[in-house]
């Protein structure tokens, strides 16, 4: 059964020249010709696909027939989200961001914890383990992975609500497993709670690479309710500070006076894409969503990633 819209919308290379996209909140199944989606298409709360030149393969829980969320904890009354992934040794190593609900309404859900799970890159759909992440504090260490050196960098998110904050770790070895360490703001600890806010402002899902010898932080702008800025940041280290704030994409989605003249309909969470990109074009995805339900099952467009070319001088 198809994949027909999703968010999050990460990707990371495989082997053979094949590309993983990888994917939260999930639509499969058909699509009407008014482009509406019927109501009882399958709902995942993750999913992949495999892309092979032209080919995609999406990639679920299940059976064909019944599909199921691809990564679900034990207890059924929360979830996990995806994060960024990386493939290491012909393994993909996953983060993923549990959630529980803390009432009824659609957006009464909080953080619960951080986990990675470890897929062969043969045979996706079957999971090798699930191990904890640090968790000590409330800060999700899923929003960008990035190899540097000797190290893999882990970028997080402290999500208060009007409030985001950028924090950075390392595992050695560049391996999410190895032995972590926190950015204090002055030097690494091995202590969680010594993480420091790097910058405020940023998505719950943003991206920190390499650029012409600098480093190119990529993020929606969250100092502004419901913005539709992308924007870009330079650092000198991995580690900030990021500065410099550039408006690289508006994004003509939002709101009443955006492209679906509907006042529910938001974007979020951009990164670049490294393995598309070069230092003088980015390839920025960004999500697109409605607080409104229904919109998603009576027009399939809405719920799907935007991809943008961004030229640099």
């Amino acid at each position: 059964m198809g994949w027909t819209g999703a968010d999050s919308t990460y990707s990371t290379s495989l082997p053979g020249g094949k590309r993983l996209w990888i994917y939260s909140d999930t639509f499969l199944g058909p699509v009407n010709p008014d482009l509406s989606r019927p109501m009882d298409v399958p709902f995942l709360r993750n999913s992949m696909i495999v892309q092979n030149g032209r080919k995609l393969t999406t990639i679920h829980g299940g059976t064909a027939a019944e599909p199921t969320t691809l990564l679900a904890p034990d207890d059924p009354t929360r979830w996990w989200w995806v994060g960024a992934g990386i493939t290491l040794g012909g393994v993909l190593y996953q983060t993923v961001v549990e959630f529980g609900r803390t009432g009824d309404g659609p957006w009464d859900f909080a953080w619960m914890g951080n986990h990675l799970a470890r897929m062969s890159v043969g045979r996706l759909n079957r999971v090798i383990d699930i191990r904890p992440l640090p968790s000590s504090i409330e800060v999700t260490w899923a929003s960008w992975l990035q190899p540097i050196g000797n190290y893999l960098y882990i970028y997080g998110v402290e999500d208060l609500g009007a409030s985001k904050y950028l924090h950075v770790a390392r595992a050695a070895g560049r391996n999410p497993l190895g032995r972590w360490q926190y950015w204090t703001g002055s030097g690494w600890s091995t202590s969680e709670a010594d993480s420091a806010r790097v910058l405020e402002g940023v998505s719950n899902e943003y991206s920190v690479t390499p650029w012409r010898g600098q480093w190119l932080l990529v993020t929606q702008d969250t100092t502004e309710l419901f913005s539709t800025k992308i924007v870009g940041y330079l650092g000198g280290s991995p580690t900030g500070p990021f500065t410099g704030k550039t408006l690289l994409y508006n994004t003509p989605e939002t709101g009443l006076l955006g492209s679906y003249g509907n006042p529910n309909v938001f974007t979020y969470n951009p990164h670049v894409h490294p393995e598309l990109s070069t230092d003088r074009k980015l390839v920025v995805s960004y999500n697109v969503n409605s607080f409104n339900g229904q919109d998603l099952y009576d027009d399939v467009t809405i719920y799907r990633g935007r991809f943008v070319d961004v030229n640099l001088a």
